[in-house]
């Protein structure tokens, strides 16, 4: 890549009709030492980045395709798939900072329309998730205009679960759901569990392109951790890694919390704005550093042995006969929407 088309983005900053658009030509050991020597990034992608002189680290995620098939399976109602499209990219940014094989799980449990929200991260780059929601009291939320995130979700919990699989135990993290989104909630378990400076942007949108009457479901989202002064590496990456707030938080997060704010939905989603280019617009006069870009897809782990295996194992006889009707046994994934079939005599074991 030769050339990058920069916006200018003080904190300040004015819409993208009022701004000053300049082609910089950078050499090839900056745009390396940047991160820049290969193609931008674009859909179903987390971009990991620094801000080295803000003593910040963060990430960003674009989900275009994986987030479509995820929302479209289940057919939900715009303000149910617009509120799982932000918890399916805030489990991508925290998700895909797991440096093992294991799961990273994101689950709400409140008293508001949307009810249940659970989102399963599956190392290194697999996405899934659903959610319920009560019909009747969805529709009279819309009927009086309280369909914001925090409406939705009412009071209850969030859980942040990391699983590293067989042998090894469970981490698990909550917080309180008080009326507050997703943003927010993210915000303050951070700050309350892991005592980490965070800030996260999230959209989701509907984008029809041309010759296609179908609108797409888009999200983006970013996340930002305050460093201390000595570097990244004292800081943990996840939920349950451990780590202590630091006594001052430094101006650089300050500013870099205040650039934060300046991005728009807009930007977060548009399908002509690579992350890298985001970024840049955002932080390019204090300096950002950009890594190889993570894939991300949609991808369900159910399978018809595992399901047989639960069914084996963790009921009876009675139990299963009593799930049967018309002589099968049928298992409907929640996630994929997968439907699988049993006899229930075949767990019947010959003596």
């Amino acid at each position: 890549m030769g050339h990058l088309l920069l916006r200018r983005g003080p904190a300040d900053r004015k819409p993208d009709d009022q701004m000053t658009t300049e082609t910089t030509t950078m050499s090839q050991n900056l745009m390396s030492a940047l991160g820049l020597d290969r193609p931008e990034s674009g859909d179903d992608s987390v971009v990991p980045f620094t801000l080295d002189k803000l003593d910040t680290r963060g990430r960003s995620v674009r989900l275009g395709d994986a987030l479509d098939t995820i929302l479209n399976r289940h057919a939900y109602p715009a303000p149910v798939a617009r509120l799982l499209g932000e918890a399916v990219a805030l489990a991508a940014l925290i998700g895909s900072s797991l440096k093992f094989e294991g799961r990273f799980i994101l689950q709400t449990q409140t008293d508001g329309p949307v009810n249940l929200l659970v989102v399963d991260f599956d190392a290194p780059d697999g996405l899934r998730g659903y959610a319920r929601f009560d019909h009747d009291a969805l529709v009279k939320a819309a009927e009086t205009g309280r369909t914001s995130p925090a409406d939705l979700l009412g009071k209850g919990h969030l859980a942040m679960t990391i699983d590293q699989g067989a042998h090894t135990e469970r981490y698990q993290g909550i917080v309180a759901l008080d009326g507050h989104s997703l943003e927010d909630v993210a915000h303050d378990y951070f700050m309350q569990s892991e005592q980490i400076p965070t800030q996260v942007r999230l959209a989701v949108a509907e984008f029809t392109q041309k010759g296609d009457h179908r609108p797409h479901w888009r999200a983006g989202g970013v996340l930002i951790q305050h460093l201390p002064e000595h570097g990244m590496g004292s800081r943990p990456d996840l939920p349950g890694d451990g780590g202590a707030a630091d006594e001052h938080v430094s101006d650089g997060w300050t500013e870099a919390r205040a650039l934060l704010a300046t991005l728009d939905d807009l930007e977060l989603v548009d399908p002509e704005l690579s992350p890298e280019r985001m970024l840049f617009r955002l932080y390019h006069e204090t300096g950002v550093r950009v890594f190889q870009p993570l894939a991300m897809v949609e991808r369900c782990t159910c399978s018809a042995e595992r399901i047989e295996d639960m069914l084996a194992t963790s009921f009876t006889a009675e139990d299963r006969a009593e799930m049967a009707v018309d002589g099968e046994i049928e298992v409907v994934c929640e996630f994929c929407s997968a439907a699988y079939h049993f006899n229930p005599h075949q767990f019947d074991v010959e003596t």
